[in-house]
């Protein structure tokens, strides 16, 4: 009757030794000293098997070797034999037939049984009945973990096929018996080969989630970095556009009158100080927000512009030479977010009106709030047409961005002909309850 027996493990095996340290700790029992100790020693043998397979390969089959060799020159084999007088060199070719395969059993498992198996049955047929003959349920074992289940079937004719051939021939023990105990064997080691394998698998699969995981974290970091820059360039634009239009609008004044009205040239002059020092908060602000230096002061947190001061921008750019008229109808009640959308629309129609509308163009802002944070804001030049239209830069892409944040819509172009200039319309619907 056949033992029996369960296949080693040969090289490292992938029994994740993580996962009894989770359960563990999930019991709310402490973690033993020795697992991180044996988990880390298990994945440094891992390492060094994937960095050196043949090596491994060449232990585990030289120790099987070496005991089929010791089990043939010591006599053990005459314990179990069927033919004492088996002559010692068929011992000899047995015990290496029967033992070198295994060399090929990680790489080419099924060319190892099929090896296996001419000695098994001569083993079976001859008596000799050596014990290394149990070593094909090791490759079983691997056939189990590395090649598609459906060759288990023809494996396991292969394996039991030296038992019924020693049963037959020698008559000792029962067909069921013999048969039996080696099929248990052979299921022993599939089991055992299946387990580690679908252990092998979930890893795996856990450390494609943790990569794919990782990627999709980078990725939306990136995302949020370029949202943050387009963000910023809308800011840097609106900030340095807005107010060097207004310097430049004052500087040509401020030279024109220089020399008829030198105290209109001293308060266009003001005027662009006061203008540079308000820009050159606003950016210092900005970049303060940028910085990611700890040991810096921290960023000075002050609010970004509201409809209270529309005024003042408007007040701007009349000093720029711009006539503003401004028409507001109804109550104001919008939340920071749609008060910031309405000022920097606004903004750039009157950077652009100063840019490109000519010396004699004015402009006109009619606001109209509703109910439940809705608004309409329509600004108007009377520029020479065809001037007004703006550059290629970032000013109606940015106002467009702001305003599909709040479901809104914007409108820019020429105004309808006979009427000469360029038409803003933004309209900002009411707020949709969360």
């Amino acid at each position: 009757m056949a033992p029996t027996v369960f296949p080693p493990t040969d090289g490292p095996t992938t029994m994740n030794l993580v996962a009894n340290d989770q359960e563990a700790s999930a019991g709310g029992r402490p973690t033993e000293p020795l697992t991180p100790y044996v988990q880390r020693l298990a994945q440094r043998v891992r390492a060094f098997d994937r960095r050196h397979p043949l090596l491994w390969d060449l232990h585990f089959t030289g120790f099987w070797v070496t005991a089929a060799l010791i089990d043939h020159l010591g006599g053990g084999w005459r314990t179990t034999t069927h033919n004492p007088d088996t002559p010692g060199r068929l011992l000899l070719a047995l015990s290496l037939g029967l033992s070198v395969p295994l060399l090929l059993r990680r790489t080419h498992p099924a060319a190892a049984l099929l090896v296996l198996t001419p000695f098994a049955l001569v083993n079976a047929w001859t008596g000799a009945a050596l014990q290394a003959a149990l070593l094909h349920l090791v490759v079983v074992y691997h056939i189990a973990l590395r090649l598609p289940l459906r060759d288990l079937w023809w494996a396991t004719a292969l394996v039991l096929t030296p038992v019924a051939v020693s049963t037959a021939r020698h008559g000792e023990g029962d067909w069921s018996q013999q048969i039996g105990s080696q099929l248990t064997s052979v299921v022993v080691a599939v089991l055992i080969g299946i387990t580690v394998r679908t252990r092998r698998n979930y890893t795996e699969a856990l450390e494609d989630r943790a990569r794919r995981l990782e990627i999709e974290r980078d990725q939306q970091a990136r995302i949020a970095a370029a949202a943050e820059r387009a963000r910023i360039a809308r800011e840097m634009h609106d900030i340095i556009g807005h107010n060097l239009s207004v310097i430049t609008g004052l500087a040509d004044g401020g030279a024109y009158a220089a020399a008829k009205s030198p105290e209109r040239a001293v308060q266009a002059l003001d005027a662009i100080a006061t203008t540079s020092r308000q820009a050159l908060g606003e950016l210092r602000r900005l970049l303060d927000v940028l910085r990611d230096d700890e040991s810096t002061r921290p960023a000075e947190l002050t609010p970004q512009p509201t409809l209270t001061d529309l005024e003042h921008l408007v007040d701007g750019v009349r000093a720029a030479g711009l006539p503003v008229h401004t028409t507001v109808e109804g109550r104001a009640t919008l939340p920071a977010g749609r008060q910031l959308t309405v000022y920097r629309v606004v903004q750039e129609a009157l950077t652009n009106t100063l840019k490109h509308a000519g010396p004699d163009a004015a402009a006109e802002i009619t606001l109209s709030y509703g109910d439940k944070g809705a608004v309409t804001v329509t600004i108007t030049d009377t520029g020479e047409p065809g001037t007004t239209v703006p550059g290629d830069g970032r000013g109606l892409p940015g106002m467009r961005e702001r305003t599909t944040l709040y479901g809104g819509t914007l409108e820019a172009g020429p105004r309808p002909h006979p009427e000469r200039g360029w038409r803003v319309h933004l309209h900002l619907p009411e707020e949709t309850p969360q």
